[in-house]
């Protein structure tokens, strides 16, 4: 159905257009008949309009990305139901040499090339020997689960991104990420993210813009009968709750993107935030610096292994604790000019990210990195990308995470109900909520027009699917627009004597 005046097929997200009948809260915010406009009083229409169209193009792709999310949210504690052959076995008397671990996982795997391990981190938890194998994918590992207690490999499984994620966990990652389509699906999850924001700080604006009787009503939502009125209460109520959330979940899904991503990591570079990494080159260049961006994408790269000496992985793990490096670690192995490294990997806040790089030929440890020394920058996108993944507070941020995407999907629910409860029955079976009516910008004081105008536009070139969907919608808007003034003219000509 066509975008016009009168009508529209699909809802908005947040919140619906007010309502101007008498006694509600839209009618006590609007301004008195040829009263003097205040700039909310202006800005509001704006907002309005935004806010109901954005639910056109926005609220179906959010609707995917909350329902997915919610799934990969739970998917954490699925794993360890699902896995729990390969991720626990009895607690044993003696945890062997890790050495010893990792022979048995090449033995079991004599094609595969060994990357890294991830020692066992408590008691009853096997250890990780991760590979690259024919039979996995590129961007995967081979996860090899090794019982730390009597070196008996309990299975493998393919791994992916940082947080080795298995196979339940990765492929809902991936769907949340692209719906399983590569490059091409990453645009839907861009558009969600490049949206939520605003869609969400406009709501914010418009629910504690309207005028209300009791205080409560801004944080709580109504009782009463079922009506628009109350499905209006519960959006905006909720919308209030999970608005900071969405907006941090929306910011961190940005860094993943392709465009706006690359716009946020070349800022981040500039004002001296990239996450830096320790250097485990055994000539004692300086070593690139990781984006910091793991989780969605990242797999386990490889190189030549190393040739010469080598003191070994305990050797390597045992220099590492001397320096400080212990606990919940990874240990990448040596390859050609590189040396171990030996990174703590505990996520959950406060967190342990200390690395060190160690010397195969000697044990020595060449190079380290604290966590305390990152930018603070760094540390931000560090807390926000794994807050993001449901990693930072562990089974607390995972519930966080499911307790927001159902609120948001409540949401959207809640704005297509408003839309439908709007619709005028009266003038045809099939018709839809109306939206504000055009012009509503041309009713902004300049001094606020202006500004905005150019903020607008900034934000736009900084975040391109944003910038390009609004631009698309406006050039639409305007084309129906002209045909409406056209049909209106010419059906005033038509009944003219």
């Amino acid at each position: 159905m066509a975008i016009d005046d009168r009508t529209t097929a699909v809802p908005a997200d947040p919140a619906a257009e007010p309502s101007t009948e008498p006694g509600t809260e839209a009618a006590e915010s609007a301004p008195a008949a040829g009263g003097t406009k205040s700039t909310w009083g202006a800005l509001r229409p704006l907002l309005l309009r935004i806010h109901f169209y954005a639910g056109l193009l926005i609220a179906p792709l959010l609707l995917i990305a909350a329902i997915s999310g919610l799934l990969y949210a739970l998917s954490f504690q699925a794993e360890k139901i699902v896995y729990s052959h390969e991720l626990r076995v009895p607690v044993g008397e003696r945890v062997l040499p890790l050495a010893e671990q990792v022979a048995a996982a090449r033995e079991a795997h004599p094609d595969g090339t060994v990357t890294a391990v991830w020692p066992s981190p408590e008691d009853g938890a096997t250890t990780r020997v991760l590979m690259t194998d024919p039979s996995v994918e590129e961007g995967k590992s081979l996860a090899v689960f090794v019982d730390p207690y009597t070196a008996e490999v309990r299975g493998d499984l393919p791994s992916y991104g940082s947080s080795g994620a298995l196979p339940l966990r990765a492929w809902i990652s991936e769907f949340h990420a692209d719906l399983q389509l590569g490059e091409t699906g990453r645009n839907y999850s861009e558009m969600a993210a490049s949206w939520m924001w605003v869609v969400a700080l406009g709501g914010l604006a418009l629910w504690i813009g309207r005028r209300r009787t009791a205080k409560r009503a801004l944080v709580l939502p109504e009782r009463g009968p079922k009506s628009r009125r109350r499905t209006l209460s519960w959006h905006g109520s909720v919308g209030l709750w999970a608005v900071t959330g969405l907006v941090i979940l929306s910011a961190t899904g940005l860094t993943w993107s392709r465009y706006a991503g690359e716009n946020i990591d070349a800022v981040q570079t500039q004002l001296g935030g990239s996450t830096p990494a320790v250097s485990a080159t055994l000539d004692g260049a300086a070593a690139g610096g990781d984006t910091g961006h793991e989780g969605h994408g990242s797999g386990h790269g490889t190189a030549p292994a190393a040739q010469g000496p080598d003191v070994g992985i305990d050797r390597a793990v045992q220099a590492a604790h001397d320096a400080g490096v212990s606990g919940k670690i990874a240990v990448t192995l040596p390859t050609e000019g590189n040396g171990y490294v030996v990174k703590e990997t505990d996520t959950q806040f406060p967190v342990h990210l200390d690395s060190v790089a160690v010397d195969p030929a000697d044990g020595t440890v060449i190079d380290e990195l604290r966590f305390a020394d990152y930018p603070v920058l760094a540390k931000l996108t560090r807390y926000g990308i794994d807050g993001h993944m449901g990693v930072l507070f562990g089974l607390a941020n995972q519930l966080a995470l499911a307790a927001l995407m159902v609120a948001l999907i409540l949401l959207v629910v809640w704005g297509y109900r408003m839309w439908w409860l709007r619709r005028p029955t009266k003038e045809r079976k099939l018709s839809a909520g109306r939206p504000v009516p055009r012009g509503a910008w041309r009713k902004l004081p300049v001094t606020t027009l202006l500004p905005l105008a150019a903020a607008t536009a900034l934000v736009g070139w900084f975040v391109p699917m944003l910038g390009l969907s609004l631009l698309a919608f406006l050039v639409v808007d305007a084309a129906l627009g002209l045909r409406a003034r056209v049909r209106a003219r010419t059906r005033t000509r038509a009944n003219t004597p």
